[in-house]
């Protein structure tokens, strides 16, 4: 038998959605077949310690099932490098990052494993950087000709009264206000007037230095898997129907009371399109193993004409992911199983890995 893969899961993070990614990581743990994979629970504290989780490792010596969820962020401090090395010299090592949020998903842990020179489940340092930063990524998918909303970015210490005249002129009134590097809706908020959009942008920068601003569109929240590296596939199509004004983090964590219809009653070629847009979107921004892309579907103008159809809002390359996530959901949907994708995405890593190193080596 090949010796078993040494998978270090690491969740917690420093950012906000640290909550968030303690549930993702126990349904993660719980899924995984002991026989093929050592687990390696390492929990990341807010404050940046590295600590190998000692309550999930006595845990999992007695089975999946007793696997605290959500996961606790205690242990035994431990240095990275230690952590993501091989025990054995035929052991592979891959590192699977459940950090949502900045300083796990926006490319800082991606350089960490690159200079470990260990194999991890996700899109490399640009893919990671590029799509964390919703300015940036827009600023590439309108490059690369994606219909999206329209939208202005500012750096916090620009905004001024201009800025504010500049957003009813441009965008006009309601619009939308997010961090640009930040996810699971912290941040985000809805502003109808000047007072509004001030308020908005200030807790917008308690997340982030750089802002963006969307135009508000009455639309249905369309959301595609996709996974892969050079030849990546996207899942069926699904659909957030949320209960508050927009899918904001009460809806998705707390209260739960969003609804997703899985796979989203659409016309055959709409999701189709969503698939092939998904696809286009995964490729020009850099991404790699895994993503959900979000799409706006304009089926309607305000006037009851015909809307702009499916238009790009972001890319999250590190997901949710306990079971009933949309990302796993969509994928079940598609008929790659939960306990699967993770080999799926486990063996994507393996093989880019590979690919890579002549390139990291010099030929």
């Amino acid at each position: 038998m090949p010796a078993p893969i040494r998978l270090v899961v690491l969740f917690g993070g420093q950012s906000a959605e640290h909550a968030v990614s303690c549930v993702s990581a126990a349904h993660v743990i719980k899924a995984l077949d002991p026989d093929r994979y050592e687990v390696v629970p390492v929990a990341i504290t807010l404050e940046g310690r590295w600590l190998l989780c000692d309550p999930v490792v006595a845990a999992l010596g007695q089975g999946t099932d007793a696997v605290p969820d959500p996961l606790p962020v205690e242990g035994t401090e431990v240095e990275p490098q230690s952590v993501v090395s091989p025990l054995a010299a035929d052991q592979p090592v891959v590192v699977l990052p459940v950090l949502h949020g900045p300083r796990g998903e926006d490319g800082a842990v991606q350089g960490l494993l690159e200079l470990a020179d260990v194999a991890y489940v996700g899109s490399g340092v640009l893919g990671s950087a590029l799509n964390m930063d919703k300015a940036m990524a827009k600023t590439v998918l309108s490059a690369a000709g994606l219909p999206q909303v329209a939208h202005l970015a500012i750096r916090d210490v620009q905004v001024d009264a201009d800025f504010v005249a500049r957003v009813g002129t441009e965008l006009g009134w309601p619009v939308f206000v997010k961090p640009a590097n930040m996810g699971s809706s912290v941040g985000v908020s809805r502003a109808a007037d000047p007072t509004e959009l001030t308020a908005a942008l200030a807790l917008a920068s308690r997340y982030d230095e750089w802002l963006v601003v969307e135009e508000a569109v009455t639309a249905r929240e369309i959301e595609v898997g996709v996974i892969g590296n050079a030849e990546p596939r996207a899942s069926v199509p699904g659909e957030i129907i949320p209960t508050h004004e927009f899918y904001d983090y009460d809806d998705k964590y707390l209260e739960g009371a969003a609804r997703m219809v899985v796979p989203a009653d659409l016309p055959e070629e709409i999701a189709n399109q969503a698939r092939q847009l998904a696809l286009q979107a995964y490729r020009a921004l850099r991404c790699e193993g895994l993503a959900r892309v979000d799409f706006f579907y304009e089926e309607h103008t305000g006037g009851g004409g015909p809307g702009r159809g499916l238009l790009f809002n972001e890319i999250n390359t590190i997901p949710g992911f306990t079971p009933y996530s949309m990302f796993p959901s969509l994928w079940a949907a598609t008929g790659l199983a939960y306990a699967e994708l993770l080999d799926t995405l486990v063996n994507l890593a393996l093989e880019r890995h590979r690919h890579r190193a002549p390139h990291r080596r010099g030929g």
